[in-house]
């Protein structure tokens, strides 16, 4: 017993004394404890902030962030500035008894055992915070078609096609008929309602068409996936498509349009045998494609539109056709259109609020009188019904419009092309600018677009032309002016025009061809437009010195995408030429183009060259200079852009940035001043230093201007004017110019601020009337965004604004009574973000 209580006494005594040592020891580590916590709050500092990078750049890219990392985020935030508040407590506690002298032992001992434990929370905290991923992207979701009036045919083959889609032992549909049947509405009809059904987790969508672009398709599918590529190569794409339609339980995939046998491995689909959630939707116009090449189980075919559904479509296209007499004139009208719905809603629309009679017996003439058209897919009865459409477009104009797209569409039809090209040929009548010629151009595709002639892409850079549409444009524009095209053939000396027909000939264009010679010359006077787009060849072409000579009345001339050791001596016989595309070529040395002394519009998209030759200065009525995407452009010499004083256009994205301050051999950024005609600029600055105090921009109309060398070029853009500005100190006296860009930004974009708390105020006291979206990011010292009571007008700082993200702004506060945030837009790591924002007066962020 005695040895029990001795035991027991000893245990007792060696808890006492560990206890006491301990809280000496808090004591006498009071300053190893304290500077301790500092050390592994600024380690945990760290780590937050290379944690918010990766943030940053995932929501640069559209991505959302995890659940868990925005938790980690908000708690390390929290940890950090409740220690910041300890800290400075513990400094205030050391000067409160005679200014240090007499230190308080019971504040000591209190102050030293809470920094242990916040260090040992910070270790800990700091441990947490490693995340094999910080955000995932979100898919993207497809543009949704207005509903229309049922068609029984149609009703009863989309009910067939979601029966085999429910069928467990089906795995691979078709769906077949003539071009223009309507089989692309089918299937975006199948992939609403399978994904209304919930019959797959992931419905997923492209487009195949004639001449098939992996990388587009690839990049259709990710989209609707929510991924986003960083592999360059078709193969390294396909790889990390495979993997992510995998992770999906069950997927629907619709491949539309296929031509021809397609290998859905370089796509990086995976096969319904190995993937037994995987399911596909083929569409194409030959049902042994499907069956025999595509391997498909089950195909439905879609038949041209009954008679009575014919009229139901057309009435509802064309309108109220109340004049007894014009009735059935209208049906018979209608009955000429075949049953197709691609002819039937374009010749309804062509018709729509016509009421006189003789225009519709001239319809029923014009569809009656038809002939073979001898182009493969593109019917007879096609083609007098989009024919139709287009004599009833109004004007020499829009006419001549339609056939440029037509011309120099293979799938998209990206707007600026269209510049490129009607500027050059003088198509756009009273237009004196590059900026009416562009109003012009968006009037002219909504024409079209109004017309069923041009097709949405959901992107208002770019439009697209159904391939029955664009057979039509080429095949009147061979008829009625001449026109010799080609497309995906092999082009030899023996395959160009006769002599005599070469006379006539008024535009060339060559599409997705296998050029293996060309003839020495080409005896052309009419010829405008010379085309050769996309080339598929891995040979260097030759162009022969004299190919050019009998082309003097040239107006514009595409080589792009080709392999051009040099351009040919008679290049300089082309005195009339105003547009030169040399696109993603790799070209040698292009001095030559100084002697095309009319040249308006030079587009060297994509181009490997390092740089640019002087003599380019001598092109004094250059009105657009495109160099996006010339990467290793290095070197623009001193007074090439200065000379070029009719510019109007200067795109330079993702290009030069080696600027230099005046009397360097580079470029500098004072000979903007000298562009007195500038509308639109595309540019990049490393340093706001370069910016001359005198610059002003007030003619631009369109700009993305890019100060700092943080900022990427690859997303898409959707205002007219974007600005990005990084490392600006604000305490400084900003250029002119910047300052009253900012009065008219719409996107404008804040990195890494410096010299105030207090930061869109003192950039622009009048608040920012034009600006939509704002984004400021890895900024510590910003305290309020705006400030009501610096602000003069009565509407608010941003009476427009649609979207706001604010990133690492550790500093921001709530508490000033003149600014406030609304709590509903800070999320769980600190940001605040909204998707529609509006300001009024008396509120400031």
């Amino acid at each position: 017993m005695v040895e029990i209580v001795v035991s027991v006494a000893a245990k007792v005594s060696e808890y006492l004394v560990d206890s006491v040592v301990r809280q000496l020891g808090y004591l006498s580590n009071y300053r190893t404890n304290i500077e301790d916590l500092s050390q592994k709050v600024e380690k945990l500092r760290d780590a937050r902030a290379r944690q918010q990078h990766s943030v940053d750049e995932a929501i640069r890219n559209g991505h959302k962030i995890e659940d868990d990392v925005c938790n980690w985020m908000t708690r390390a935030d929290g940890f950090i500035q409740n220690v910041c508040k300890f800290l400075e407590d513990e400094k205030e506690a050391r000067k409160s008894c005679f200014k240090g002298l007499c230190p308080n032992l019971k504040s000591r001992y209190q102050l030293s055992r809470e920094a242990r434990k916040k260090a040992g929370v910070a270790v800990q905290i700091h441990g947490d915070g490693q995340f094999e991923r910080v955000s995932y992207r979100a898919p993207q979701q497809e543009i949704r078609s207005a509903p229309s009036e049922a068609l029984r045919s149609r009703v009863l083959t989309l009910d067939e096609v979601m029966e085999a889609l429910r069928d467990a032992k089906i795995n691979k549909i078709g769906v077949w008929g003539l071009g223009g049947v309507g089989k692309t509405t089918l299937v975006k009809q199948v992939a609403e309602q399978a994904a209304q059904e919930k019959l797959f987790d992931k419905v997923v969508k492209a487009a195949v068409l004639q001449t098939p672009d992996l990388k587009k398709i690839q990049g259709e599918l990710a989209d609707l996936l929510g991924m986003k590529f960083e592999e360059e190569s078709e193969q390294g794409r396909a790889a990390r498509l495979y993997q992510r339609m995998n992770e999906e339980k069950t997927i629907l995939i619709i491949l539309d349009d296929i031509w021809a046998k397609l290998d859905l491995e370089k796509i990086g689909i995976p096969s319904p045998d190995h993937h037994k959630g995987c399911k596909l939707v083929l569409t194409s116009r030959n049902e042994h494609i499907l069956s025999s090449e595509m391997d498909t189980q089950k195909d439905f075919r879609v038949q041209p539109l009954q008679e009575d559904e014919t009229w139901i479509l057309f009435k509802n296209t064309a309108g109220s056709i109340e004049n007894p007499e014009l009735q059935p004139i209208a049906v018979d009208v209608a009955k000429e259109c075949a049953g197709l719905p691609l002819a039937i809603v374009t010749v309804a629309t062509a018709l729509k609020g016509k009421k006189s009679v003789s225009i519709w017996e001239d319809a029923r003439l014009q569809l009656k009188s038809q002939t073979s058209t001898n182009i493969t897919g593109l019917t007879a009865n096609v083609y007098s019904s989009l024919k139709l459409s287009y004599e009833h477009l109004k004007g020499v104009e829009v006419k001549s419009f339609f056939l440029l797209c037509g011309l120099i569409s293979q799938n998209d039809i990206h707007i600026w092309d269209l510049l490129k090209y009607g500027v050059g040929l003088r198509l756009f009548q009273g237009t004196n600018t590059l900026e009416e010629a562009k109003n012009r151009i968006d009037t002219l595709v909504e024409t079209l677009k109004s017309s069923n002639l041009l097709l949405e892409t959901g992107h208002n850079a770019v439009v697209r032309m159904h391939d029955l549409v664009r057979s039509t444009a080429r095949k009147i524009a061979s008829d009625q002016h001449h026109v010799f095209t080609l497309q995906n053939t092999t082009v030899r000396v023996e395959g160009w025009p006769r002599i005599d027909e070469l006379q006539k000939v008024t535009s060339v264009s060559l599409h997705d061809c296998d050029i293996r010679e060309l003839p020495e010359g080409l005896v052309c006077p009419k010829l405008e437009l010379f085309g050769c787009y996309d080339v598929n060849t891995n040979l260097a072409v030759q162009i022969p010195n004299k190919f050019f000579e009998e082309m003097k009345q040239l107006k514009v001339l595409d080589l792009s995408r080709m392999q051009l050791p040099s351009l040919p001596l008679s290049l300089h016989c082309l005195t009339n030429l105003r547009t030169l595309c040399l696109n993603g070529c790799k070209v040698g040395d292009i001095v030559i183009i100084a002697k095309l002394k009319k040249l308006e519009i030079l587009s060297l998209i994509d181009s490997d060259m390092e740089q640019l030759p002087r003599e380019i200065a001598q092109l004094t009525h250059l009105r657009l200079l495109d160099l996006s995407g010339s990467s290793k452009l290095k070197v623009i010499p001193s007074g090439v852009i200065s000379s070029l004083s009719q510019l109007e256009n200067l795109c330079m994205a993702n290009s030069f940035t080696q600027w230099e301050g005046e009397g360097k051999s580079n470029a500098c950024l004072a000979e903007l001043k000298h562009l007195s005609h500038l509308t639109s600029l595309d540019i990049q600055i490393r340093d706001a230093k370069l910016l001359p105090k005198d610059i002003v921009f007030d003619n631009l109309v369109r700009y993305r201007i890019f100060v700092g060398d943080v900022w990427s070029w690859r997303e898409i853009f959707e205002t007219n004017k974007t600005l990005k500005l990084n490392k600006l100190d604000t305490s400084l006296h900003l250029v002119d110019g910047i300052i009253k860009l900012l009065k008219r930004t719409e996107d404008l974009h804040l990195h890494e601020l410096c010299g105030g708390t207090n930061v869109l105020s003192k950039l622009d006291g009048e608040g920012f009337l034009k600006l939509k979206h704002l984004n400021v990011e890895s900024s510590p010292e910003i305290q309020y965004i705006v400030n009501s009571m610096d602000l003069t007008p009565s509407h608010g700082a941003f009476p427009v604004m649609e979207t706001l993200s604010l990133n690492q702004l550790i500093n921001l506060q709530e508490d000033d009574p003149n600014t406030t945030i609304h709590n509903s837009f800070i999320n769980a790591h600190g940001n605040v973000e909204a998707e529609i924002v509006e300001l009024g007066a008396g509120s400031a962020l």
